[in-house]
Formats: structure tokens, sequence, C-alpha cells
């Protein structure tokens, strides 16, 4: 399995699906079905039930996963594609629009 480009925290562009051009900080990512969580990105309302934590219950609205294929890295405010370099013998991310170390 290869690394996955998008990290938890980054910030993130959506390229396609019914939120194309939104931006959002990655909430979660997982890795085992390449999706992510992305904040205020394909919103849904799912209905709950009472419980401990939630008395009310009613309609809540929550982010929902969307592919990672679907989202791009932004870098110094514009969406770049993603690569890898070795920097010595540490594996680094880079930003492939301008060569610069991502972290």
């Amino acid at each position: 399995m290869s690394a996955m480009k998008i990290k938890k925290g980054d910030t993130v562009k959506v390229i396609a699906g019914k939120d194309k051009g939104k931006e959002g900080k990655v909430l979660a990512v997982n890795k085992k079905d390449n999706t992510v969580l992305v904040e205020n990105v394909n919103m849904i309302t799912k209905h709950t039930k009472p419980s401990v934590a939630n008395q009310q219950g009613g309609i809540v609205n929550k982010e929902a996963p969307i592919h990672a294929s679907n989202v791009m890295y932004v870098y110094k405010g514009k969406a770049t594609r993603v690569g890898f370099k070795m920097d010595g013998d540490k594996k680094v991310r880079i930003a492939k629009s301008t060569g610069d170390v991502i972290d």
C-alpha cells in the first residue's frame, strides 16, 4: 500500500463532486478506504434517537467522508499535487508546483 498524500490537519480543496471548489481542513483520514473527512464539505443530515449524550435527538448535520482522489492539497493559497522525496534518510512530502518541502 502506498503512502497517503493527505494528512490530518492539511488544508485541501475539493476538485470533484457537489462541493467542487470548497476548501477546508482535514478532520480525519481513513487509509483503508482511501477517504478523508473535510470540515464543512459533503454535509449530510442524520436522524438521531435521544440518548444520554444527546437528550433531545432529532436531525443533526455532519460531514461525510469524501474520496481522497477528489481533494487537492492547498499550498500558499493554490491547489497543488503532492509528491515524496528523500531528504537525507528521511522521506518528506513536497509540493509539486514549487518543489518546496511541506513538512
